[in-house]
């Protein structure tokens, strides 16, 4: 694969996950106290003109 692929592969990686981060985040203070509980997340990745759709899912536990 070419270095403008593995950078752009990189650059918007980093934008799902820094952004991801800050709305489970945003989301975790706006519901208060969530020490003990656990929350279902679930990503779904489309790429238009590549027919791919990846769904990955996973558990946040909450925050004291």
């Amino acid at each position: 694969m070419s270095d403008d692929f593995n950078m752009s592969m990189r650059k918007f990686l980093k934008q799902v996950g820094v952004t991801s981060q800050q709305a489970i985040e945003d989301g975790l203070r706006a519901k208060g106290a969530t020490a003990g509980q656990e929350f279902t997340a679930r990503v779904v990745l489309t790429v238009e003109g590549l027919d791919i759709e990846h769904t990955v899912t996973g558990t946040i536990k909450g925050q004291d």
